[in-house]
């Protein structure tokens, strides 16, 4: 099984190398072989995800050079978690653009495509931080490349202000890598883990230092307020179903969050125990009440979807802000919706889209399109999806934060934040829905013979999905308190990585 583990970055790198020639890129053969690649992306994904179901801990040492000083994948949980999450997703998305033709819009969507995949992939299976860096920045030039894909000024505009913001973020990644590095002599997770513990007093303000600059990095991916200002305007100015791949890309940020701060920057971290506790929480609140005021004030399905993206990863990071084993499995529930749902929001932002034409996703009464009652249900589901309303799973997942949120500090602030956020989704979404549906007028259009029968199929499939985690919600908190678990007892990690119990893993919980 350790041998697996490559398969979801070692493919689509060969897969992106190989639709970039050019009697590949310019034929059918390109959709195959994405198309294919990203099922066996999927099928490995789910074999992965089943084997670290039981809590076995994966390695698989490239160029067999052992931890630290070689390059580490590390499959626990966790990382099975959201590789599983984003082939489904892929999946999806894939489909999405190819029923409605998107990838034919450029010549080079496919490869761009697989090295997404890599880069997401490789951002959640890696051990080691430099790497997670690499990844990082795989993941930048691949998110630009698909961004800008059918070209247009507006892309190119917000592709650029796209392109610096995260260049600083790599920038201050490096940075923060450096001081760490500096103290420390290890950039292995596992490693970095024990000499951590162990560092001198003298040591620890700096410890925290790059610390807190590390996590300020992830909290930029994450789209954090106030760093949360680069995500509007790129989320808005894409192609919605390129746009519904990003929505895992938030969590390519809040994923290192969780891992680096429990396994890193845990209770036995001394003064940088836990760093970005005393910012976070309060940031994050204020991120849900920026992200739903957003979808209330949003004047375009583009921008109501991507400030709904900002408000429900800030109701995640606030649950990941407590830090406590309750806060974590409710964020650990709670994530796969947000990404689900947030896709979802995008691909019906597309079939309106591509329905009103002229009217494109403004929000203004228009002439009814093709398929308007399918599209207006998936638009009412998906609201309620991403408003987090019963019965589907973004309830369940905030009844579930604002229980772990019982006894903190902050609790009647927490209260205050998700329930006012949710209130306002609701206005954005009712008035968005009443808009572009109730108030259309005139006879509908006919179906375009370019239209493929079957293009709702994929909105209809994540539909699905959320409904799965509403249904199967016991199951699921079952696997969220177990990866917790699993986080938080750090020593089968560690050992897992460098090997039998260390002299320094003695007295780790």
């Amino acid at each position: 099984m350790s041998d697996l583990i490559i398969v979801p970055i070692l493919l689509p790198a060969i897969i992106a190398a190989v639709c970039l020639v050019r009697v590949v890129r310019l034929s059918q053969l390109a959709r195959l072989l994405s198309g294919a690649s990203t099922l066996v992306i999927l099928a490995s994904a789910l074999a992965l995800f089943l084997s670290a179901k039981d809590g076995n801990i994966t390695i698989y040492e490239l160029g067999d050079w052992p931890a630290p000083f070689g390059i580490v994948l590390v499959l626990d949980r966790l990382s099975a978690l959201m590789v599983l999450l984003t082939s489904v997703l892929g999946v999806v998305v894939l489909a999405h653009a190819v029923l409605t033709g998107l990838d034919r819009r450029g010549m080079h969507f496919h490869p761009l495509f697989q090295f997404q995949l890599l880069g997401l992939n490789g951002s959640f299976l890696t051990g080691d931080l430099f790497n997670l860096f690499v990844f990082f920045e795989v993941l930048l030039i691949a998110s630009y490349g698909l961004m800008l894909h059918g070209q247009g000024q507006q892309r190119l505009h917000a592709g650029v202000k796209y392109v610096v913001v995260n260049l600083v973020g790599s920038t201050l990644f490096l940075i923060a890598v450096g001081i760490l590095y500096g103290v420390t002599g290890t950039l292995n997770m596992a490693d970095m883990a024990l000499r951590v513990a162990e560092a001198p007093a003298g040591d620890q303000p700096l410890i925290r230092a790059g610390a807190q600059l590390l996590i300020a990095v992830f909290a930029l991916k994450a789209a954090l307020l106030p760093l949360h200002l680069w995500l509007p305007q790129t989320y808005a100015s894409t192609s919605p179903a390129v746009a519904a791949l990003f929505a895992i890309l938030t969590k390519a940020g809040v994923y290192p969050i969780i891992r680096v701060t429990l396994l890193i920057f845990g209770a036995d971290a001394g003064v940088a125990a836990f760093a970005p506790a005393g910012w976070m929480l309060p940031a994050a609140m204020l991120t849900i009440l920026a992200g739903y005021v957003g979808v209330l004030a949003a004047r375009n399905l583009r921008t109501l979807a991507a400030f709904g993206v900002i408000g429900s990863t800030g109701t995640l990071l606030v649950a990941v802000s407590l830090f406590t084993p309750k806060g974590i499995a409710a964020a650990l529930y709670y994530m796969p919706h947000s990404v689900l749902a947030g896709g979802l929001v995008f691909l019906v932002t597309d079939l309106v889209r591509r329905g009103r034409d002229d009217d494109e996703d403004h929000l203004r009464p228009g002439r009814p399109f093709a398929r308007i009652g399918q599209v207006s249900v998936l638009f009412m589901l998906a609201a309620i999806a991403l408003a987090g309303l019963p019965p589907l799973s973004g309830f369940v997942g905030k009844v579930l934060i604002l229980d772990a949120s019982a006894g903190a500090a902050l609790m009647p602030w927490i209260w205050a934040a998700v329930l006012g956020g949710t209130f306002f989704a609701i206005l954005g979404l009712a008035r968005a829905g009443s808009t572009l549906f109730w108030k259309a007028q005139g006879e509908p259009a006919e179906v375009p013979p370019t239209r493929h029968p079957f293009e709702t199929a994929p909105a209809w499939f994540l539909l699905a999905l959320v409904a799965g985690l509403t249904i199967f919600a016991g199951p699921m908190t079952d696997y969220a308190g177990e990866t917790t678990t699993q986080l938080f007892e750090r020593t089968p990690y560690i050992e897992a990585v460098l090997g039998e119990a260390p002299r320094q893993a003695e007295g780790l919980r």
